[in-house]
């Protein structure tokens, strides 16, 4: 029977005193595509960290939820090229990961036509770029990410009347975009594919005076049957991947500008949460996906 690591961290994993508040989020992914795999192979949650020894033994290695990898870009990118180098099937491929994890990629599916955000990219950001951006932008509040990140960690976002202090400081590669007030008003898009087709969509919505939708601060996902100019929107991002063969998931994340349009905020293809609840056919096609990349 094959064997697929669901890769995760102390943080994810079942039993681990570490364990983030989040976390349930791994166990509803883990079940859902174990229940699709109806006993065809073996699932087992492991710490991407784990001896090579053990990690070599599987036949696919999934990036579940490697949630700590953020922190540790480069030692996260040398254990995928481990694993692809002993014959284990990496999904999604180290050489899709590599361009995921920084978000400049977003500069490159702008320059591929895709609709992007206006963005700032510069090398730290403190009190002297968020006021830059302001001019630059014309716009009177604006969010302040890394550019290697995930989960809205390290994040801030400053108005021109609330802004940064002045020993406020992202001392790593920034990102600086104009708030989009569409983001608390409508919510946050999602759409996810399995193998390049479209699974499943949903919006999700922040709490209350927040502006971030991650469940971590409260946010709440709904699910929705995106209007066909939303889910082409959607694909067309999809299209502009700058891969021979779709990734085995992604996540389209989007937020609708003031003309109407969708803009890509992320094209999430390293381990992002697929919202298994609001697709209720969720884990019957990533496991049939997964065995068929198994051959």
């Amino acid at each position: 029977m094959p064997r697929i690591a669901f890769l995760a961290c102390p943080e994810t994993l079942p039993g681990s005193p570490t364990r983030r508040a989040d976390a349930f989020e791994h166990d509803l992914l883990f079940d859902a595509i174990n229940a699709g795999l109806a006993g065809r192979a073996e699932l087992v949650g492991i710490d991407w960290r784990a001896p090579m020894a053990e990690l070599s033994t599987f036949d696919l290695s999934y990036l579940g939820t490697p949630w700590d990898y953020t922190d540790a870009k480069d030692e996260f990118l040398a254990r995928l090229e481990d694993l692809e180098a002993a014959g284990v099937t990496v999904c999604n491929p180290v050489e899709v990961i590599r361009w995921n994890s920084d978000k400049l990629y977003l500069r490159d599916l702008a320059e591929r036509g895709a609709v992007t955000i206006p963005t700032l990219w510069p090398e730290g950001a403190g009190p002297t770029e968020v006021a830059a951006a302001f001019d630059h932008f014309g716009a009177d509040r604006v969010v302040v990410k890394r550019r290697v990140g995930a989960g809205a960690v390290g994040q801030d976002s400053f108005s021109r009347g609330n802004p940064p202090p002045a020993d406020w400081r992202l001392d790593q590669p920034a990102m600086i975009q104009p708030f989009l007030s569409a983001i608390q008003h409508e919510g946050e898009h999602s759409f996810i594919f399995i193998d390049g087709q479209f699974s499943h969509g949903l919006i999700k919505r922040a709490a209350a005076g927040d502006y971030r939708i991650q469940s971590l601060y409260g946010g709440v996902e709904v699910a929705v049957e995106p209007a066909p100019a939303d889910r082409a929107a959607a694909e067309a991002v999809m299209a502009m991947l700058p891969f021979e063969q779709a990734p085995l998931y992604a996540r389209i994340d989007m937020v609708r500008l003031d003309d109407g349009r969708l803009a890509v905020i992320e094209a999430e293809t390293i381990e992002p949460y697929l919202y298994p609840l609001q697709g209720p056919e969720f884990g019957t096609r990533m496991a049939a996906a997964m065995l068929r990349r198994l051959g």
